[in-house]
């Protein structure tokens, strides 16, 4: 769909994309069952999930989504030897089935924005419903994925607006106050949105996100079959600040790509003018499956009201990136995932999940 209706550009400029760390009424989570994404150790990433929710329902409501009713009881009995029995966590999660394709909710779920113009007619909150394609039509059916925010938006009540393009949810990272972060490899790739440019991308964004400070990185790491998702690289944790992902190793495949996003960092401004606080993460050493080159990178963190979720790979560097998330979320509570089997779906934490932001009061 382009151009953009008039109707839209009008309705949207009372709203924008709030950041992460701003309050979550829930969080979205898709319990595995496609065992074509991790083959040959699917076995294994239950029990990663029962992890994950259960540090996720540590701080916040968790809406866990199961592809029957008959799985219920036996996913929140995983869950619940995860949270070891906490019954405080165990009542903050719902469990409802609801038929996708895979679990990587961040990129098929839907992405909300909020009214900021308190006087503005409208909805406090509306859900976007962007087009997915399974990441360029990479792999199998993603029919059930696509029209994931409308069956959501059927169950909890929200308003629903489709933009009509192609974007996935971990392609993109607000800092709440307009500014963006993106990358050219995924957001300008062909296999997305042929017949639109760059300035028509932005377009989009600035329409429905209210984007009004687009910033623009280059290639995604190696192994990352998103074509350079912007949660592997480099992600806003403050309304000034970015953490971003750098490789020490001159001889690592990632070297060159992670130097070439540091080096754009340290040129950007935020909104307001200002240049940006840049911090690193290290990156793990490789992770390698069958011969593969897997995209682990801490930069797939989740930010959940009050905590942190955040992978680890069994290394030193684990420590390192705690370290570094703790500084950075002094006032949050940082849990690690072991996610060296969780990796060979191609994707971590961040990936995985979606938050519903709180809405905000309407006038």
């Amino acid at each position: 769909m382009y151009p953009i209706p008039e109707s839209d550009r009008r309705r949207f400029r009372a709203y924008r994309m709030p950041a992460e760390w701003e309050p979550h009424q829930a969080t979205y989570l898709v319990w595995p069952h496609n065992r074509d994404t991790w083959p040959g150790k699917f076995e294994l990433i239950p029990a990663a999930f029962a992890r994950i929710a259960a540090a996720i329902a540590l701080c916040e409501p968790l809406r866990l989504i199961v592809e029957d009713d008959g799985e219920i009881g036996a996913v929140r009995a995983m869950v619940r030897a995860a949270a070891r029995g906490d019954d405080a966590v165990m009542r903050r999660i719902e469990i409802f089935a609801l038929a996708t394709n895979d679990s990587w909710v961040r990129d098929h779920g839907p992405i909300f924005v909020n009214r900021i113009d308190p006087v503005a007619p409208g909805p406090a909150q509306i859900a976007l419903d962007w087009k997915f394609n399974s990441w360029g039509e990479k792999y199998g059916r993603f029919d059930l994925d696509d029209v994931v925010p409308q069956r959501l938006a059927a169950r909890f009540g929200f308003e629903v607006v489709e933009p009509g393009i192609v974007l996935e949810g971990g392609s993109i990272d607000s800092n709440g106050a307009g500014s963006l972060l993106t990358t050219e490899s995924c957001l300008l790739n062909r296999n997305r949105n042929p017949k639109l440019t760059r300035v028509d991308i932005e377009d989009y964004l600035r329409t429905y996100l209210g984007a009004i400070n687009i910033l623009w990185l280059g290639e995604g790491i190696v192994g990352d079959d998103t074509d350079g998702h912007i949660d592997d690289l480099a992600r806003f944790v403050a309304r000034d600040t970015v953490v971003t992902v750098v490789e020490e190793d001159p001889a690592d495949a990632n070297y060159k790509v992670l130097r070439d996003n540091l080096a754009r960092l340290a040129t950007m401004r935020d909104e307001r003018g200002g240049p940006l606080r840049v911090e690193r993460l290290p990156m793990p050493p490789p992770v390698v499956h069958e011969g593969a080159r897997l995209p682990a990178s801490y930069a797939n963190f989740y930010i959940a009201n009050g905590g942190i979720v955040m992978p680890t790979f069994n290394c030193p560097a684990d420590q390192i990136a705690a370290q570094t998330l703790v500084r950075l979320f002094p006032s949050r509570r940082v849990v690690g995932v072991p996610s060296d089997d969780l990796i060979w779906g191609l994707g971590s934490i961040h990936c995985l999940t979606q938050q519903h932001p709180a809405a905000p009061i309407k006038v």
